[in-house]
């Protein structure tokens, strides 16, 4: 895809204002602009954000890629979904982390295993982005650059973020 046929492109805007709104709640809820920490039942509101978030990423990333496999004229509905979803789903999770590290010091989380899975989850927005957009494809010196290889990575990294979201989640229910 060209630079100008990637300016054009609707879903491109989409995903560059998704980010930029995680980004501006994102800063909002650290610095304590609103007020998200309260309970619902027996759980922060921006647990239940992260849960949300994660359980979408969780689901429909493995049916997804048996779908698109199954009925592949379905791949173009298919792939906005899982693009626009995971922009969104990594909103949610933004916002809780987000929260969780604005916290006073006195209550300040141990980073552990959110930490990484944040970091993991960072990566497969990026190396997504990259890939759905083909971004590296534009830069001139990695015009050697085969596109499946980021494919790759982004898979690799998806089997990542399942290890450390059960280790996570078995971490802080105390099983682990």
């Amino acid at each position: 895809m060209e630079r100008t046929k990637l300016l054009k492109d609707l879903n491109f805007w989409a995903a560059i204002i998704i980010l930029l709104i995680t980004i501006s709640l994102s800063v909002a809820t650290f610095l304590h602009w609103f007020n998200l920490r309260f309970q619902i039942g027996p759980f922060s509101f921006t647990h239940w954000l992260s849960w949300i978030g994660a359980l979408f990423i969780a689901f429909y990333t493995p049916i997804y890629y048996v779908l698109k496999r199954r009925n592949p004229q379905l791949v173009k509905t298919l792939i906005k979904i899982h693009v626009f979803g995971n922009l969104l789903s990594g909103m949610l999770i933004s916002i809780h982390y987000a929260q969780q590290m604005g916290r006073p010091a006195e209550f300040y989380p141990d980073l552990g295993t959110g930490l990484i899975l944040y970091i993991v989850m960072f990566i497969l927005v990026a190396t997504g982005f990259l890939h759905r957009f083909g971004m590296l494809e534009k830069l001139g010196r990695y015009r050697v650059f085969l596109p499946h290889q980021n494919r790759y990575l982004h898979i690799a990294i998806t089997l990542t973020f399942y290890i450390v979201i059960i280790v996570h989640v078995l971490r802080n229910v105390g099983i682990l």
